[in-house]
C-alpha cells in the first residue's frame, strides 16, 4: 500500500503535490518523494513522513507544471531511502514512474530485464523493475515521438509481462502525463480534473479521491481495471482500453487502508463502513438474546473503525463513547515494519479515558484482527482502566492468508485465526467474549455501493487470489524471499536521498 499523486496544471505543481500527499499520508509513512519537469526533471525524495522529506529550498527547486508525487509503505525491497519514488529513466525520452501495489512475478520480471533487456537495477525494488518492463517496451517501438496509438501499443505488451497489482502514474519528458491499473483494479486510482485561471484545464490523478477534494479537482471517473490515460502536453485525453479485464478490487480497503471520506470506485468508504457495523450489530443482538452479557459501552479502537462502532452502536441501542484517545503524532501501526515496533508503539498510541471505562462492559469495536497482539494489548489497556468486562468484535472476517498484492501482512502462520478457534482466540486476547463480522456481509456492504462489481479480492480471508500465478506453491516461495530480506533496524534511517542523474535539490 502506497499513496500515489500526478498532476498537470498551469502553474508549479509542487506545492499541490506536497499538500495531496499529506492527504495520503495515511497510505505510507516510511518515505516520500516528488518529481517535476519543466524541460528537465527535478527530483527530491527521502525516509521519512512528508513534512521530514521536504523544506523550503527543496519546494523552490521542484519546478514544472507537470509534476508526480509518492507516499511508500514497502512491501516489496526494503527501507533504504534510495527505494523511496519516484524511480527515473533516461532512455527512452525520459521517464518517471510511481507504482502503488506489489508484482507477483518480480523475480522473473527481475531475469528478463538483467539478463533479456540488458538493463541495471539498482535497488530490490519491484518498482523500479516496472519502470524498465515500461522503457524497455517503449524503446522497441524506435519511434522519436510518441503517438498515442503507439503508446497504447507498447502498453498492450507491458500488460501481457506484468503479473501482480500495479496503479501508476508516470511522466514521460515532453509528452505528457499517464496512469494505467492492472487488469484487476487491485489497488484505486482516481481521475479528475479542475478549470484553471486560464482556459487550459487542469488534470489530476490520486490513490484517492479524498486528495482530490482538498486541491478543488472534481472526479471524471476512476481509471478502469486494464486501462491507459494519457494526457498530453496539449491538454488532450486519450484513453484506451488495452486489455481484458476481471475487476476485483481489495475489500481491505474499505476496512482499514483508505479514508473515510475517499471514494473508491463510486463506493464510498464511510457508507461501506456504516454498513459493516450495522451487519455487525445486527449479529450482536441475535446472540445477545440468548446469552446474557449486558454492553453499557461500545468504543471505537481509533481511527478507522470509528464508522463502524458508530453504527454498532446505534444498532444495540447503547451508548457510543471515546474511550481511548490516540496519539495522532504516532502512525498507523499496522503498517510500521517489524513486530516489536508496532507492540511498542501501541502503548503511547492509545491513552484511556477512565472517566467513560470504570466499572462498565465495553464493547471494544477494531477493523480488524491480524496477529491478535495488538488488540490483547489494547484490551489490557482498557482493563487497567477498570473495566467490569471487556468485549471485542472486529469489523472484518478472520483474517488468515498473506496478502500479496501490496499490504503488509505475515506468514499464514502467523495469523492468530490460522492457529486457534474463536473462543482461543477470545481466550487469547483477553476478552470476555469475542465477535467477528460474517465474509459474507463484508463483501455486500462493499457491493451495496456499486453493482456492477461482482468480485472483490479478498484472499486474505477467504485464500483466492484474483491473479492466476499464485497458487500455495508460489506463497510459500515468496514467503521464503520475504524471510530471508528480513531487515532489522533498517526502517529508522531518516537521511535523505537525491539522484544524481537529475537536479539535486
Amino acid at each position: 500500500m502506497c499513496g500515489i499523486l500526478g498532476i498537470m496544471g498551469n502553474t508549479d505543481v509542487a506545492q499541490e503535490i506536497y499538500d495531496g500527499l499529506t492527504t495520503l499520508q495515511h497510505r505510507g509513512q516510511d518515505s516520500a518523494g516528488i518529481m517535476t519537469f519543466d524541460g528537465h526533471f527535478n527530483l527530491k525524495k527521502g525516509n521519512g513522513l512528508v513534512r521530514d522529506v521536504f523544506h523550503t529550498k527543496n519546494m523552490l527547486r521542484l519546478k514544472g507544471q507537470i509534476g508526480i508525487g509518492h507516499v511508500r509503505y514497502p512491501t516489496a525491497g526494503s527501507y533504504d531511502a534510495a527505494e523511496a519514488q519516484p524511480f527515473f529513466v533516461n532512455s527512452p525520452f525520459g521517464i518517471a514512474l510511481i507504482h502503488n501495489g506489489n508484482l507477483t512475478n518480480y523475480e522473473q520480471l527481475k531475469n528478463e530485464i538483467i539478463k533479456d533487456n540488458i538493463r541495471y537495477l539498482n535497488t530490490s525494488s519491484d518498482s523500479e523493475v516496472l519502470i524498465n518492463v515500461v522503457a524497455n517496451e517503449i524503446l522497441k517501438l524506435n519511434k522519436l515521438k510518441l503517438e498515442p496509438k503507439d503508446l497504447f501499443a507498447a502498453m498492450q505488451k507491458v500488460f501481457k509481462r506484468l503479473k501482480g497489482s500495479y496503479s501508476c502514474i508516470m511522466m514521460i519528458a515532453d509528452h505528457g502525463l499517464i496512469a494505467f491499473r492492472d487488469p484487476n483494479g487491485i489497488r484505486p486510482l482516481v481521475f479528475g480534473e479542475r478549470q484553471g485561471e486560464s482556459f487550459l484545464k487542469e488534470y489530476v490523478f490520486s490513490s484517492e479521491s479524498v486528495a482530490l477534494a482538498g486541491m478543488g479537482f472534481k472526479i471524471l471517473s476512476d481509471v478502469q481495471p486494464g486501462e491507459v490515460v494519457y494526457i498530453d502536453t496539449n491538454r488532450k485525453v486519450h484513453r484506451k482500453q488495452c486489455v481484458e479485464t476481471d475487476w476485483a478490487p481489495c475489500i481491505f480497503e474499505f476496512v482499514y487502508l483508505a479514508r473515510p471520506d475517499s471514494v473508491i470506485d463510486k463506493i464510498s468508504v464511510y457508507k461501506t463502513r456504516l454498513r459493516m457495523g450495522s451487519a455487525l450489530g445486527k449479529k450482536i443482538k441475535k446472540i445477545w438474546k440468548r446469552e446474557k452479557f449486558p454492553i453499557d459501552v461500545v468504543m471505537p479502537v481509533p481511527d478507522t473503525a470509528r464508522s463502524s462502532a458508530l453504527a454498532v452502536a446505534e444498532e444495540l441501542g447503547v451508548k457510543f463513547r471515546e474511550g481511548l484517545i490516540k496519539n495522532r503524532y504516532i502512525g498507523r501501526t499496522f503498517i510500521m515494519p517489524g513486530q516489536a515496533i508496532r507492540k511498542k508503539s501501541i502503548k503511547y498510541k492509545l491513552m484511556p479515558i477512565d472517566l467513560e471505562i470504570r466499572g462498565k462492559n465495553i464493547l471494544l469495536v477494531d477493523d480488524s484482527i491480524v496477529r491478535g497482539n495488538t488488540c490483547k494489548k489494547i484490551i489490557q489497556i482498557v482493563r487497567e482502566a477498570g473495566a467490569k468486562n471487556v468485549y471485542f468484535a472486529s469489523s472484518a472476517p478472520p483474517l488468515r492468508n498473506p496478502c500479496v498484492y501490496g499490504v503488509d501482512m505475515p506468514s499464514k502462520r502467523d495469523f492468530i485465526a490460522n492457529k486457534l478457534d474463536i473462543s482461543e482466540i477470545c481466550k487469547e486476547i483477553g476478552a470476555d467474549r469475542l465477535f467477528y463480522q460474517e465474509f459474507e456481509v463484508l463483501i455486500w456492504a462493499a457491493h451495496e455501493g456499486n453493482k456492477k462489481i461482482t468480485k472483490f479480492c479478498a484472499a486474505c480471508m477467504d485464500g483466492k487470489y484474483p491473479t492466476k500465478d499464485i497458487t500455495m506453491k508460489r506463497l510459500d516461495e515468496m514467503d521464503a524471499i520475504r524471510s530471508a530480506a528480513e531487515r532489522p533496524g533498517a526502517a529508522e534511517s531518516t537521511d535523505s536521498v537525491s539522484d544524481d542523474q537529475l537536479t539535486l535539490i
